[in-house]
């Protein structure tokens, strides 16, 4: 019961910082999204410049921590004479961060789509673009999908950098309830619920997605995935 009264006191700081959580998340993955896409069909550019531009991007991101990026972007930044806002230091940067990882996902999966398609789709004078749109981005995507469902729980759990670039988060207040409160157990075990739902949301809507997609196009694979 005293754990209960003392998540009620603090509901709004919670709600609050709730709220933080979800609108990084929300936008680290829309800008992961965009630059997954971008390097990862840049790694498989016929010109060389786009390849390297891309690979630097990935390796570069992939080979450093998100908490160093985030810390670049707050700390040093300013010194360079470019100042962002906490929000959006915490969204580029984690949005940086995995959409280099993103990017592999796509890379793979536009790899796994056998050769056979490509060369069907020129015998049958297909446009590039109309090849890509029709038939290969709807079977790359069921490739992508699950991956990126894992992703994107990834950086869920990861907004709570964000925390150390003073964004009041889940994390942020509930370190704040710690020290104001001295009762640890009831915050952090709230704390741990909330991201378990978040992510549990984020696998459901994932899975439902993939569903989706691989209705039309495999449905065998559809009827693997429902179970």
């Amino acid at each position: 019961m005293q754990g209960l009264t003392l998540l009620w006191q603090y509901r709004f700081d919670i709600l609050h910082g709730i709220g933080w959580t979800i609108q990084i998340a929300a936008g680290a993955a829309l800008v992961a999204l965009i630059l997954a896409f971008v390097a990862g069909l840049g790694r498989m550019s016929a010109r060389r410049p786009v390849r390297a531009v891309a690979s630097i991007y990935v390796e570069f991101f992939r080979g450093t921590s998100a908490l160093s990026q985030l810390f670049w972007l707050f700390f040093v930044l300013p010194y360079l004479g470019i100042s962002l806002s906490p929000g959006l230091c915490a969204v580029v940067g984690l949005g940086l961060c995995f959409g280099a990882y993103g990017a592999e996902v796509v890379r793979g999966a536009f790899e796994a789509i056998p050769r056979s398609q490509r060369d069907a789709l020129a015998a049958l004078n297909f446009g590039r673009l109309a090849g890509f749109r029709t038939v290969l981005l709807p079977q790359a995507m069921i490739l992508i999908t699950p991956l990126f469902s894992n992703l994107a729980i990834e950086l869920l759990k990861s907004t709570s950098l964000a925390s150390l670039i003073t964004i009041p988060d889940l994390t942020f207040q509930a370190h704040s309830i710690v020290n104001r409160s001295y009762d640890a157990g009831p915050i952090y075990l709230f704390t741990a619920i909330v991201y378990l739902i978040l992510a549990q949301t984020i696998a459901r809507s994932m899975r439902r997605l993939e569903v989706h997609l691989g209705r039309g196009l495999h449905p065998a694979r559809a009827a693997r995935v429902r179970a």
